[in-house]
């Protein structure tokens, strides 16, 4: 019935992810935005807001102490403008480039760290004015008015204790001096701002959770969109034929390499390792042949067809499986078991090998 409908009733497979974060559908919260962003400034005003505060303060002084001799004229108050614009960027800029960065991590966290080129174009289909209808008054755009509700709620429990306190301070009630009383500010500032911190954190959370789920959601697959991409990643029959065909012979050439071989090291019965070694043209033994099952028991029927001795060695024969190419020398760290294996082999069979050992002795070759 569901493949009838198109219902989506199936996961998403690895591809259809990968296609989704390429385009950039992945599981993005604004309120993730908002933390980073918000905690940003919160940490550039704890670590900047004392020197900030004495630039101003140093500014204002001077300002205010030469207020009787300074003339009024158009090069002197360009250059007060011009001042207070420095003061302000230097004030500001450790702010901005902090709630900058913050919101770069957020977006880096959350799509992690991938650029996705196709996210950046222009999709026309968002400008239509049925689809922007649609949006407005789906079920879903009713979760961003939930959301924003519960964050004032959230926010008002988390601060309200801590809003009064700051309130009913005596400091607002006695005299004190004007550093104290904005030493007094900026620690209940940032109190309340940690608190608010703590909040839109709890919310974030959520909200991101719920993203992601609408995400998965949203990149289901119906069974036919599953057959369809199954159907996809075979590929051309033309092509799986030729493939077949390619290794076809290269199996068959490996078996007719088997003939060659100096060796087949077997475990004994699911692995059959071919080694094949020339003093003249090798600096070290070479893999020629190396089959599991049913391609092992070809090359172990190869290797007695062709006289080739064959040599039970368990370990050895599933490192070389495990390491081992075809058509490469062996690892550098299986040299000396090699080693040992060629050297019973040639003790037990010295007539097979005395006419590569004579002509590797020969001065022609010295």
């Amino acid at each position: 019935m569901s493949e009838q409908t198109g219902e989506k009733t199936e996961q998403p497979t690895p591809r259809k992810l990968e296609e989704a974060q390429k385009k950039g559908q992945i599981a993005r919260s604004t309120e993730v935005q908002t933390v980073f962003v918000l905690l940003g400034v919160v940490c550039a005003l704890s670590f900047t807001g004392s020197e900030m505060w004495r630039m101003l303060t140093g500014a204002t002084a001077r300002v205010l102490g030469h207020l009787h001799d300074t003339p009024l004229s158009l090069n002197t108050l360009q250059g007060h403008a011009w001042l207070g614009a420095l003061l302000f960027l230097q004030c500001t800029a450790p702010i901005v480039f902090a709630a900058m960065l913050g919101g770069l991590l957020a977006g880096g966290i959350q799509n992690r760290f991938s650029i996705s080129s196709e996210a950046f174009g222009i999709h026309w289909e968002r400008l239509n004015p049925v689809d922007g209808f649609k949006r407005v008054f789906s079920g879903r755009s009713a979760v961003p008015t939930i959301v924003a509700v519960f964050k004032l709620l959230l926010i008002c429990v988390l601060t309200y204790k801590t809003v009064k306190e700051v309130i009913g301070d005596p400091v607002f009630t006695s005299s004190v001096s004007l550093p104290a009383f904005t030493g007094f500010l900026a620690a209940a500032s940032l109190k309340i701002a940690f608190r608010l911190l703590l909040a839109l954190g709890v919310i974030a959370a959520a909200d991101y959770g719920y993203q992601f789920w609408q995400t998965h959601q949203d990149l289901m697959m119906t069974r036919d969109e599953l057959k369809e991409e199954a159907k996809n990643s075979e590929g051309n029959p033309q092509i799986k034929s030729r493939r077949r065909r390619m290794f076809g012979r290269s199996k068959r050439q490996m078996l007719a390499d088997v003939a060659t071989a100096d060796v087949v090291i077997t475990n004994p019965t699911h692995i059959a390792i071919a080694l094949r070694y020339d003093r003249q043209s090798m600096q070290a033994p070479r893999l020629v042949a190396k089959g599991v099952r049913h391609n092992a028991e070809q090359i172990r029927e190869m290797a007695r067809q062709s006289n080739v001795p064959i040599v039970e060695n368990k370990p050895l024969a599933r490192l070389m499986f495990k390491y081992g190419k075809v058509g490469r020398e062996i690892p550098a760290q299986l040299y000396a078991a090699v080693a040992e294996v060629l050297a019973y082999v040639y003790r037990m069979n010295p007539y097979r090998y005395y006419a590569q050992a004579c002509t590797a002795a020969s001065p022609e070759n010295h």
